[in-house]
């Protein structure tokens, strides 16, 4: 069997961590199996449905590497399609129009909630035999709903959830075209994955009432059932379902938060599937592994630590360069004029190992390009007479370092010897003087990097 996959967002908000990671293991599943993945925007809901928001999936999509197999499809170009496929419905008596009205079916409703009973179509419009139906009534545009079977039941494996079964009695009949005539999700959903030759529908586990309904959809036109695997939802650190509350909004927020796209995909890819003890590994890896087996049936809890450490651990490994490219634009939106191509190499350098995000990296290295003036609190603390004094005899002896790295340590080493004091008694208050913060790597490896007329320029200040 060929297998296909896809990915079907609705264009009607933000492309969640949710929707990313259900794309993340249909395309995984597609690129083990050297089979297709599909992107479908399934943009019926016309009123909600905004452009803005296909951009969104397709910038998310891209900055992430999840690249589909040909064009784009949109649910809106198919229109006729669907039309074509409903009227063979109608036309098997598998589909008939309905033309109770939204007034009628509310007080069908709220009669069927007093007595208890699950609020449902009763089937007035659904022709059976010796029944007669009423007169079509005037001034009101039927739907049309699909004719479900009364006995049975509906069982599928679910490649996640195990053996699922739905009595067909629970099922009641689906509108699958409104009254002006446009398609409704669940139809579309069927027409597109029979067309489309889907053979693995990998979606979360809010989908699973909408299974059995398209299953039998499928049936209808006798056309081959796709396997199912149903993922179960992604909770907050507090087990609530995550939301814009905790911080996931949309996925290229994590692009402008200062996290690479690789460690997302790790990170989402361990969300709910492991494979063994690995916790670091590529997208061909994921590629080459994947399976339904190590997919937990259990709902996968969002760790923000975790994704942290993650994103650091690919921060250390990639290249000063890569890395370059992409703080420089960050160092610019904080009014950076000009960037040092050669001491942000060295910055980098010096500070990849403690950084857990792009955008602290930039912030943490911005004053090798800009002064930064420190708290009064950290002046308070830091700055008397007593530092002062050591940092003007510092000062009075730069001139004669020979300037690399390794002498300015040695150097600052003989320092606290010849002064007879501790080490942070000169490099805590030359960290608040060189970098406005206590907080900082090697001070004799940061004075090297920032050159001597810069270290000099910004200790004249203070004293």
């Amino acid at each position: 069997m060929s297998i296909v996959t896809r990915f079907a967002p609705s264009p009607t908000g933000y492309l969640h961590i949710g929707g990313i990671r259900t794309a993340l293991f249909s395309w995984a599943y597609a690129r083990k199996n050297k089979g297709k993945f599909i992107l479908r925007i399934e943009d019926t809901d016309t009123e909600r449905s905004t452009l803005e928001a296909v951009e969104v999936i397709k910038n998310g999509m891209k900055w992430l590497n999840l690249d589909c197999d040909g064009d784009i499809i949109f649910q809106t170009k198919r229109f006729d399609r669907y039309k074509e496929l409903i009227k063979i419905l109608i036309n098997q008596g598998d589909a008939y129009y309905c033309y109770t009205s939204k007034e009628e079916l509310e007080e069908l409703r709220e009669k069927q909630i007093k007595q208890g009973e699950k609020p449902r179509y009763d089937g007035r419009w659904r022709p059976e035999d010796n029944k007669k139906l009423p007169d079509v009534p005037e001034n009101i545009n039927p739907v049309i709903r699909f004719k479900n079977p009364k006995k049975g039941e509906v069982k599928w494996n679910d490649l996640v959830k195990g053996e699922v079964v739905i009595k067909n009695e629970e099922l009641d009949d689906l509108i699958i075209a409104r009254s002006d005539g446009t398609p409704t999700y669940n139809f579309c959903v069927v027409a597109d994955d029979w067309d489309m030759k889907v053979s693995h529908v990998i979606r979360g586990d809010d989908h699973i009432n909408n299974t059995p309904r398209q299953i039998n959809l499928l049936k209808a036109f006798n056309a081959a059932i796709p396997k199912y695997a149903h993922l179960s939802m992604i909770l907050a650190s507090d087990g609530q379902k995550l939301s814009k509350r905790h911080g996931a909004a949309s996925v290229i927020q994590y692009k402008d938060d200062g996290y690479l796209p690789e460690a997302v995909i790790n990170y989402l890819a361990r969300l709910g599937w492991s494979h063994g003890d690995d916790e670091i590994f590529s997208m061909k890896q994921l590629s080459e592994w994947f399976n339904f087996d190590h997919i937990t049936s259990s709902a996968a809890q969002f760790d923000q630590e975790k994704l942290d450490w993650i994103n650091s651990q690919y921060i250390k490994n990639k290249s000063n360069d890569k890395l370059a490219n992409l703080i420089m634009p960050r160092l610019i939106s904080m009014d950076v004029e000009a960037v040092d191509k050669d001491i942000l190499n060295k910055a980098i350098n010096l500070y990849k190992d403690r950084e857990k995000n792009l955008n602290s990296f930039a912030n943490d290295i911005l004053f090798f390009f800009k002064n930064i003036n420190p708290s009064e609190e950290l002046k308070n603390k830091y700055l008397n007479n007593k530092s002062k004094n050591i940092i003007k005899v510092f000062l009075g002896e730069i001139n004669n370092l020979n300037w690399t790295d390794n002498d300015i340590n040695e150097y600052l080493k003989e320092f606290v010897k010849k002064q007879k004091i501790k080490f942070p008694e000169i490099a805590m208050p030359l960290r608040i003087i060189i970098a406005g913060t206590d907080n900082t790597p090697n001070i004799g490896s940061i004075i090297f990097i920032l050159g001597v007329d810069v270290v000099k320029k910004r200790i004249s200040v203070f004293i």
